[in-house]
């Protein structure tokens, strides 16, 4: 791994010892159209789930208040011309009260600058409630998804790189010295390896299927320059058993784990779900609540438990809202063994 590196002290002694669940309403006024994949109802069935699961995880989850994202923010990693080509379509769609396409993936209605916003101030509020210590991790039901967008591209159904947005953010901020981005979501996420792919400051992983779009993430794309070695891509077929997907990816968190990061994201995309209709993976919620584990506990002795999870894909709403349960579940769990330990 590139460079010799003292990781940032961890937290022993959260604020909050409860996992945080930061939202914005504005995400639910997203409107790509009911025929889209990526339509209103996948966060309603989401925070529908959780709801009726929240009687039980009522003393291990606390809900947060999220504010936008400052266009300054965006800048640290989106181009001055995607933010206005981005503002522009959706300002257009508002004036015409109807959807619009960016791309023949991407739509923006009149509200989906307010929801991009959001999710990508979720993502921050969330980044910085962990970084400070007041509470060991957190997940954020946020739409639109982010992990195809590029520092100039808008593609994907992703706006903005919620993800990447926060990790630069973490580095720019001194929360964090070293990151690590595990994508789990079942299409590569070409946008958030791009904007690093030359920083040795950030390491991302991602488990995907191919061949599947976007069409990126061989083997061999490792990096480059400085971030050589700090981009490692599973790209497996569809149709394989559960466990041959989550076994791959956990032999992967040991060699991520060498890294040493001291803060981790997930790309929580669960559209690596059985059946999901733009998917052909196979994993079940309880593989999910397993990876969930396996990500906290094989980069715990330098990241201390310091994880934030982002919502990307999953297109069966009533399966999401299984799949994103078990995996705020599994945190939970996980935030328990970090507090136990001495």
């Amino acid at each position: 791994m590139p460079g010799s590196y003292e990781p940032v002290p961890k937290p022993i002694n959260w604020t909050m010892d409860r996992v945080a669940l930061f939202a914005h309403a504005a995400c639910s006024a997203h409107d790509t159209g009911w025929e889209h994949p990526e339509h209103q109802g996948r966060l309603r069935a989401v925070m529908s789930a959780l709801g009726k699961a929240l009687p039980e995880l009522n003393d291990l989850v606390t809900p947060q208040h999220a504010n936008p994202a400052l266009l300054s923010e965006l800048l640290r990693v989106h181009s001055d011309d995607h933010l206005a080509t981005v503002r522009g379509a959706c300002q257009r769609a508002a004036e015409k009260d109807q959807v619009l396409r960016l791309d023949a993936d991407t739509a923006v209605s009149g509200r989906s600058w307010d929801a991009a916003l959001g999710a990508c101030g979720a993502a921050l509020v969330a980044m910085r409630w962990v970084g400070r210590g007041e509470g060991p991790s957190a997940f954020c039901p946020i739409r639109p998804p982010g992990h195809h967008a590029t520092a100039d591209r808008a593609m994907g159904f992703c706006l903005f790189n919620n993800v990447a947005v926060s990790a630069r953010a973490a580095l720019t901020e001194g929360i964090a010295r070293r990151v690590l981005i595990v994508d789990w979501d079942v299409h590569h996420g070409n946008g958030t390896q791009d904007i690093f792919y030359e920083d040795p400051n950030v390491f991302y992983l991602s488990l995907h299927q191919h061949p599947q779009y976007p069409g990126t993430g061989l083997a061999h794309e490792t990096g480059r320059g400085a971030g050589e070695g700090t981009t490692l891509n599973l790209p497996m077929s569809a149709g394989q058993a559960p466990d041959r997907y989550v076994d791959a990816l956990v032999a992967a968190l040991d060699q991520a784990a060498e890294f040493a990061p001291d803060m981790v994201f997930i790309s929580a995309g669960f559209d690596a779900a059985r059946n999901d209709p733009i998917g052909g993976f196979t994993l079940e919620p309880e593989h999910f609540a397993r990876l969930t584990h396996e990500v906290v506990e094989r980069t715990r002795s330098s990241a201390g438990g310091r994880v934030v999870s982002l919502l990307e894909g999953g297109y069966d709403p009533a399966e999401l809202g299984r799949c994103v349960t078990a995996h705020l579940t599994a945190l939970t769990e996980a935030s328990a063994t970090t507090r136990e330990e001495p």
